[in-house]
């Protein structure tokens, strides 16, 4: 490899980060083809820009997101990619069934995308309820409860109540972490209604874009032996398809 300057290097390697999590000092000099001391110069680089953490022998992304941008700033970014999930979602729903939208960004799009006639939708979300108010081939039931403003969805003992009388065919279920432990959210309050949607639903699909896998935040709802299906917009890395082809669920790449 030719000779890189340190600022060259430093973008390599949290490209190289962005797809294997952690290097090694070792690693670096193969990479780049520098001495051990150099390495170690680059990882303190990277510890002193505030984006990795030091661990033993070099560098690792952090692994637990902390921090969710709120639901309407969210809407506003979202990508085309999410869009295409949201389509393929609406899809997947059949004349006549009965299916859980939970409050995520990307269960949004696939309610506005939704066409199947006769549909009974439940539902946390209050702008999912405000998107299929018009559908006149929908029945929404909105779950009643405390609203988290911010975020946009209900929750609570009065949430979980009302969701345990019923039971659907499909629940869709947006992600904002998925790992090799289960998926996971920010908000433990909103992680409660989403388990209880897993234990109401014969099939439970994941609609979650690439930047999702790999991230784990503070409440782990449940282990990936309880998703069916997960929806995203490219193939996640060799090791996480290998997981989820060891938990039989069917991934669904949106084009």
């Amino acid at each position: 490899m030719e000779s890189l300057s340190q600022e060259e290097r430093l973008v390599r390697l949290m490209e190289y980060l962005q797809q294997h999590q952690r290097v090694t000092a070792g690693t670096i000099c193969e990479l780049f083809n520098v001495s051990r001391d150099t390495a170690r110069r680059d990882i303190v680089k990277l510890v002193e820009s505030g984006n990795v953490i030091r661990t033993r022998g070099g560098v690792m992304l952090p692994r637990l997101t902390k921090e969710v941008s709120g639901y309407k700033e969210r809407l506003i970014l979202e990508s085309s990619g999410k869009q295409e999930i949201g389509q393929i979602a609406a899809d997947l729903v059949k004349d006549g069934d009965y299916v859980i939208f939970d409050a995520s960004t990307t269960v949004h799009f696939a309610a506005q995308c939704l066409e199947a006639e006769d549909v009974t939708v439940v539902t946390n979300a209050i702008d999912v309820a405000s998107v299929l108010a018009d559908n006149e081939n929908v029945t929404v039931h909105l779950l009643g409860g405390t609203l988290n403003g911010k975020h946009r969805f209900l929750f609570g003992a009065a949430t979980l109540q009302k969701l345990s009388e019923y039971q659907v065919d499909k629940l869709f279920l947006g992600a904002c972490g998925i790992t090799a432990d289960g998926i996971s959210y920010p908000y433990e309050e909103d992680g409660a209604v989403k388990r209880e949607m897993i234990r109401h639903a014969d099939q439970v699909i994941v609609l979650a874009d690439s930047t999702k896998f790999g991230k784990r935040l503070f409440h782990r709802i449940s282990g990936l032996e309880s998703i069916d299906m997960v929806i995203t917009d490219k193939k996640p890395d060799e090791a996480m398809t290998q997981v989820l082809s060891d938990y039989d669920i069917k991934v669904i790449i949106a084009k």
